[in-house]
């Protein structure tokens, strides 16, 4: 049943498209927390304000294709 719910949520993929040095302590929380370790990382993730909120923090490290 799981997999339905998640199934009609739209899925976005996040990727970390700059290094974590010299960035806030809180920052690289966030990007820990969308699941991203190097630059270059992808992950897809389930559209939820959620992941939208880490999202708008780290701004100018990621990038995110709908």
């Amino acid at each position: 049943m799981a997999k339905a719910a998640t199934a009609a949520r739209p899925i976005i993929r996040v990727r970390l498209v700059k290094g974590l040095r010299g960035t806030q302590a809180r920052h690289r929380l966030s990007v820990k927390a969308l699941g991203l370790g190097k630059v270059n990382d992808v992950r897809e993730l389930v559209d939820s304000p959620q992941v939208r909120g880490l999202i708008n923090t780290v701004y100018y490290l990621v990038r995110v294709e709908e």
